[in-house]
């Protein structure tokens, strides 16, 4: 898998960390990554310091990661974008959905 999982001591929060590129090769790897393993998880982190390409299939992968897990998970964030990754975001008023820092 291509998507680094940190699991916090307690197991409450999950980070996940995307590659350089977040795109639709990583569909399968992204459901895997926030979906296995999560009985516990009440905050999921996606890491994006490493992401300088993301496409609009990654903003999907987002939403329905957001979706699919917002009965149980009650804080998504988004943390340390590269600006032109952050520029898309703003523009896909991702910061309305998620807290982006």
């Amino acid at each position: 898998m291509s998507l680094e999982r940190r699991f916090s001591a307690d197991k409450k929060q999950l980070t996940v960390v995307a590659d350089e590129v977040f795109d639709f090769g990583k569909v399968q790897d992204f459901r895997v990554a926030f979906s296995t393993d999560i009985e516990d998880v009440e905050a999921v982190i996606i890491d994006l310091h490493k992401t300088a390409y993301m496409d609009s299939s990654a903003l999907g992968m987002l939403l329905n990661m957001q979706k699919l897990l917002s009965g149980k998970v009650t804080s998504f964030k988004i943390i340390n974008t590269r600006p032109q990754v952050l520029k898309i975001l703003q523009i896909a008023r991702f910061d309305k959905k998620f807290e982006i820092t």
